[in-house]
């Protein structure tokens, strides 16, 4: 079984910066791609940033903020946010497309279990 676990988030006040980690773990399993979403209260889940072998993708309202990056070794994905404002607030999910090195290969879609962001104004 391959499951998701995030880390980082907390309340910060607008303009300040926090850093998510998203480890992956398991058995046979390789990641074709790995992202960040978010959803605030009241509001549906959302693209943050994402990130495969040769394409990072941001949404327009956290480009030029927000950075994300990987560590394959470790199969971790952290999603730095700068310039923090109060319309970040939401629970950030981490999402990891998958291929499970098993007989026949199978393709998989895992979600963490969310964590807090909540910025201060």
């Amino acid at each position: 079984q391959v499951q998701l676990v995030e880390s980082g988030g907390g309340l910060v006040q607008a303009g300040g910066s926090l850093r998510l980690s998203c480890a992956a773990s398991g058995r046979s399993f390789r990641i074709s791609s790995m992202g960040w979403y978010r959803q605030a209260p009241g509001k549906q889940r959302e693209l943050v940033a994402q990130t495969t072998t040769s394409v990072i993708t941001y949404a327009d309202s956290v480009k030029g903020r927000f950075t994300i990056s990987g560590d394959n070794a470790k199969n971790t994905v952290y999603l730095q946010m700068n310039s923090l404002k109060p319309e970040d607030t939401a629970v950030y999910y981490c999402k990891a497309q998958m291929v499970l090195m098993i007989t026949p290969l199978k393709n998989i879609e895992v979600w963490g279990q969310g964590t807090l962001v909540t910025v201060s104004s």
